[in-house]
């Protein structure tokens, strides 16, 4: 599937597409979180952290954006994927795109989030901190990677 793939900066005209891409991936990923709150990340996504992040888009040519990682300096802010494309090398080529710009990310995911923490661990990352809440104070554990 990567090799119809092109990864391309984010223009605003994806922001709808990537608000929904990130909900949906949310959702699923983390089921534990309410989905009142979902709805109200959804729109600081779409009217904060996607314009202002340095963001990335993965643009499968006959469909459009599919998936996107944002940036802020090393750190990967979020690395969502279109559902029905994950598992199919998106995310590799997304964080393999942001490893040749930075050399090196840091990042964090809910420990909850198991898919993620061994995607992550997958690609070499190793965990150097952990956080009985997330950056919001909720009872969620997250875990801070490196590599």
């Amino acid at each position: 599937m990567t090799n119809i793939i092109d990864v391309r900066p984010y223009r605003p005209d994806d922001n709808s597409r990537l608000a929904d891409i990130w909900h949906g991936a949310s959702a699923e990923a983390h089921a534990f979180l309410p989905e009142e709150l979902l709805i109200e990340q959804k729109q600081l996504v779409a009217q904060h952290y996607l314009p202002q992040s340095e963001t990335w888009v993965a643009e499968l040519h006959s469909a459009g954006p599919v998936g996107f990682i944002g940036l802020a300096g090393s750190f990967v802010g979020g690395l969502f994927v279109d559902r029905t494309c994950q598992g199919k090398g998106v995310g590799r080529l997304l964080m393999d795109h942001a490893l040749n710009l930075k050399g090196s990310l840091e990042l964090e995911v809910y420990a909850l989030n198991e898919r993620a923490m061994r995607f992550y661990q997958g690609l070499g990352f190793i965990e150097v901190s952990r956080s009985p809440t997330d950056d919001q104070g909720l009872p969620y554990a997250t875990v801070r990677m490196r590599r």
